[in-house]
């Protein structure tokens, strides 16, 4: 008879910490909320005294700290062919850095207050009040660039962070010219 012993060694393996992990971040628009795309408009006949503004509260891992900054590009959509056609390209509108942002007291995350008037949007583009009419709009994007070198926009987000109830980050904003 034979007797053949056995042992089995574990290694204790320490559970994973969710703050050391490989982390992204999104700029969740806190008001108004939702974000649609008859949110934010702006007047034709008053292009510096109308805006689109919004609260943005920037998430990331440790309360906000791999915030370096949320970029904002603009393109013009000509929606009205009947005053010309007006074609545009993406160009850069403004960078917001976290140094703008200041620590919310109920959440501890930074927020920050962002508005684009008329006026920046016009001078953007390089358009003039002649080149638009009531049906036009403009498309701004948003990209959060974090200390690490990542960056996140609507082109590498999902559905559930742009559109979900909680993040509530579009990154997107349609800013629609109204009479």
């Amino acid at each position: 008879m034979s007797v053949l012993a056995m042992a089995c060694k574990t290694d204790m393996i320490e559970r994973i910490k969710e703050s050391e992990m490989d982390n992204g971040g999104f700029v969740r628009t806190v008001s108004p909320y939702p974000v649609g795309n008859t949110t934010f408009s702006v007047s034709k006949a008053n292009m510096s005294g109308t805006k689109m503004e919004f609260v943005a509260e920037a998430v990331t891992t440790n309360y906000g700290a791999l915030l370096a900054s949320y970029d904002l590009t603009i393109k013009f959509v000509d929606a009205t062919p009947a005053n010309g056609t007006t074609p545009s390209t993406v160009v850069t509108l403004k960078s917001i850095p976290a140094s703008s942002f200041a620590k919310d007291a109920t959440t501890g995350y930074p927020r920050a207050t962002i508005s684009v008037t008329g006026a920046e949007a016009l001078t953007a583009t390089k358009l003039t009040a002649a080149d638009i009419a009531s049906g036009d709009r403009f498309e701004i994007n948003g990209t959060m660039k974090l200390t690490n070198g990542k960056s996140f926009s609507a082109a590498n987000t999902g559905a559930n962070i742009t559109g979900g109830a909680y993040y509530s980050s579009p990154f997107f904003y349609r800013l629609n010219v109204v009479n």
